[in-house]
């Protein structure tokens, strides 16, 4: 079967081949069409991947809490609850239930409900890998904190997350490039991703293949971009000569 890869310079309303490619102003092509969506998958990724780095972190720590078991089973409950749901049924609990039973949420964009969605579904996963992190560390770590007179807070902030985060840094890539394609169940509520993009236009060009292998591209294009970026980040926070102690110390 020959492709026509000319199908991206078609314009989206008189199918008329357009010179260059792009299209301006209203008159747009399939090639204008599948860049903006990859901006707003990059957009809802990039953001979610913020929501679940901010919210992990808190729920890492908070399950390796000396003296708080309140707080353990509350992170406890926080990551069982959303790494049990599928991510599918979680984006129609946020954008279907949620606004229903909080009647402010009704305001919230489609977006911030799928950041919302997406951001603490990851948060479940990263918690876990932090507080893998952080039990994997010597104990000596937290008590060489204590003996200088730093407080919980600051022996956490000074001490053990720098080292737990270098940990870390090779599952937290995955999760940063897993949330790349988790974001294409965002198309489920009708953000204009590169998966919508692929199911509309496929069905407007007849031509679903040469589509879907380009939306294919601009995945991987995206998660390697990210892998790249964290093995740089992996590079340069490597502590030479330290091994994490798996299974020798807790908190």
């Amino acid at each position: 079967m020959a492709m026509e890869w000319q199908v991206f310079c078609k314009d989206t309303l008189t199918s008329e081949v357009v010179s260059g490619c792009f299209g301006s102003g209203r008159d747009i092509t399939y090639l204008n069409w599948i860049f903006k969506a990859w901006g707003w998958t990059v957009g809802v990724s990039l953001t979610a991947l913020l929501v679940a780095l901010v919210v992990g972190s808190i729920i890492g720590v908070i399950r390796t809490l000396p003296n708080s078991p309140w707080l353990v089973r509350f992170g406890n409950a926080w990551v069982e609850l959303f790494r049990n749901i599928p991510l599918l049924v979680q984006i129609f609990l946020w954008y279907h239930v949620a606004p229903a039973l909080i009647p402010p949420m009704k305001s919230l964009s489609p977006f911030v409900l799928v950041v919302l969605a997406l951001g603490f579904f990851t948060s479940a996963r990263i918690a876990e890998q932090l507080r893998a992190g952080i039990l994997a560390l010597p104990k000596g770590q937290r008590y060489a904190g204590m003996a200088m007179g730093f407080t919980t807070p600051q022996y956490y902030r000074y001490v053990i997350l720098p080292m737990a985060y270098r940990i870390i840094i090779p599952p937290l890539t995955s999760e940063s490039m897993n949330i790349f394609k988790n974001s294409a169940v965002a198309f489920a509520v009708s953000i204009p991703e590169l998966t919508q993009f692929a199911l509309q236009a496929g069905e407007e060009t007849s031509r679903p293949i040469e589509i879907y292998l380009a939306v294919t591209l601009l995945y991987v294009i995206s998660a390697l971009v990210i892998n790249r970026i964290m093995a740089f980040v992996e590079k340069r926070a490597r502590v030479p000569g330290f091994v994490a102690a798996g299974g020798a110390g807790g908190h």
